[in-house]
Order: C-alpha cells, then structure tokens, then sequence
C-alpha cells in the first residue's frame, strides 16, 4: 500500500475508533507527512510503499531530526507518532513487520508543569478592559479557564446549551470525545453573565449568521484555540508575569489549586477529566515543589 494511502486509513481509523479531535488528527498528520517528505529530500520519490519501509529509514528520520537540531520533546512526539501509525498497519495486516521496533525514543527529562500563583491569575484577571465587549470577553475567558479547568479545546467548542449559569456548572466534551461536567464559580458566573449580556449581542451583530458558540471572535465568529492562546500572550505581557503561560497553565493552575487547599485526588481527577489516576499525580509533585518552594522563602531561617 502507498504510504499515503496508508495514512489517510490510520487518521479515518483514530477518527472513527478513538474519537480523536480534531487537534490530534493535525498533530498526527502533520507528523507523518513530514516523515514522508523526509524521503523525498533522500530523493527515494513519493509513490513509497509502506512495506518498503526498513529500520533503515526510520534511523535515517531519526538522525535528521537530530542534525536539525529538533527538541527532544519534538523528537519524541514524532517518533510516537510512528509508533502508533506502524502499530496500526501492524493490527490491520498491511505491513509484516514493525521497522519501530528496534528504535528506542529519547528519554525525556520529568519536569513538572509550570503554575500560576493566586496572585499572578488576579494580576491577569484585572488586565482586561471591562468598557469594550472584547475585554469583557476575554475577562469571561480567563474566569472561566481557572474555575473549570478546561482544556482550551473544550473551552471554544462550549455552545450555550451546555452552560447553565444559575447552577453554575458546564458540559464540555473532552478527549475521545468523553462528555463531563465541569464547576462554574461564582466569579466565572458573574463575569459570564456580563459577557453575555453586554459583550456577546455587540460581538454576534458583526457576523453573518447565527452563531451558539459561547465566545465570539470580533466579526462574531467562533473562536479558536489560536485566538485564545494569543489572547492570554497579549495579557501576560501587560501584567508583566515572567512564566510564559498558555491556556493550559490555567488548567495546571487550577488542579495545584485545588491540591493546595485540600481536595482529594480522585476529585481532582474527575474534574480534570483524567482517564488515570497516574495522570493526575504529577499535580501532587507541584504542590510539594511549589510548598518547599514557599518555605525557603518566607521562613526567616530556613
């Protein structure tokens, strides 16, 4: 089989079998065609057939990122990436052998993830200007990431159905397509209720259609994971917080948070929306750090 042929049938097979989003299905087919095109620099063509491919190749793949000086991490995820493609061609019967087998991936060094203290999510939370519909949007934004910890994939695909404001709660869908609920505080439910009285009618006029996303872009459009991420770079460099922060560090921030001030773990992981338990412990590892972190600090002799 063609090796591109072969990889529209792996990324139908996540797809349809694993409820892969939208997200991942990019990740993985940007990976596999930059391995593809890898082949084509070698000047091997692209009709290659993915039974010609040898542990031979995958070295060559490897050594490239390597001399292009690509992250370990990077490296590691790529070569993940073909771990899972070859598994599958594997199952299905379309290849005889496993060319991934005899490679081994980099170890990567465990770093925990990087956290907001409750100061710095204030200091972001009053950057926003609450006199224009775009402030009082991305004011909602922020609230809403911090008091559900949600992915930022499953804060754009929230539509107004799935809020309920006066119980305060959310239905998002997460990875594989898994539906869970998510809290609303009362500051999140405050700042939303403003967002959607005062900002979201001005925001929606400007599109052309009707729209029952949450949160609207300026011409009234949903949103994408890009705006936010950008939206959140704009406000950490007017409060002047060092820690570059994304959306996903107000997911990090609220599971330290919760840790912090005495949840359970198991909830932590329900809420967070966590297939494993083992996933969810490295948030007790911050809340450790960041404690030891304090200490050292603060204590006069320490």
């Amino acid at each position: 089989m063609e090796i591109r042929e072969a990889i529209r049938q792996f990324l139908l097979s996540l797809s349809v079998e694993k409820n892969a989003s939208s997200h991942t299905l990019t990740a993985y087919e940007k990976d596999l065609r930059h391995f593809v095109e890898s082949f084509q620099e070698r000047g091997e063509g692209k009709e290659l057939s993915v039974g010609e491919i040898t542990i031979s190749h995958v070295r060559s793949y490897f050594a490239q990122l390597v001399r292009q000086e690509y992250s370990k991490k990077t490296v590691a995820r790529k070569l993940s990436t073909l771990r899972s493609f070859f598994r599958y061609l594997m199952r299905e019967g379309i290849v005889e052998t496993n060319p991934m087998i005899a490679l081994n991936t980099p170890k990567l060094p465990k770093t925990l993830p990087k956290v907001l203290y409750l100061e710095e999510i204030k200091a972001l939370l009053a950057q926003p200007d609450l006199s224009t519909p775009l402030g009082l949007r991305d004011r909602a934004i922020m609230e809403a990431l911090y008091a559900g910890g949600m992915r930022v994939g499953e804060l754009v695909g929230l539509t107004l159905p799935k809020i309920d404001l006066e119980l305060g709660y959310a239905l998002v869908f997460g990875k594989g397509a898994k539906e869970r609920v998510v809290p609303i505080g009362r500051y999140a439910v405050e700042s939303l209720k403003r967002y959607l009285l005062e900002a979201r009618p001005l925001l929606l006029a400007k599109g052309k259609r009707e729209s029952q996303f949450l949160f609207l872009n300026a011409r009234g459009g949903p949103l994408t994971d890009r705006s936010v991420r950008r939206i959140l770079e704009k406000y950490i460099t007017k409060a002047s917080i060092s820690l570059k922060a994304t959306p996903h560090t107000f997911r990090h921030s609220f599971a330290t948070h919760l840790l912090d001030g005495g949840a359970d773990l198991r909830t932590v992981q329900e809420l967070l929306g966590h297939a494993n338990l083992s996933t969810t412990q490295i948030y007790t590892h911050v809340s450790q750090e960041r404690l030891r972190k304090t200490y050292y600090r603060t204590h006069p002799r320490a």
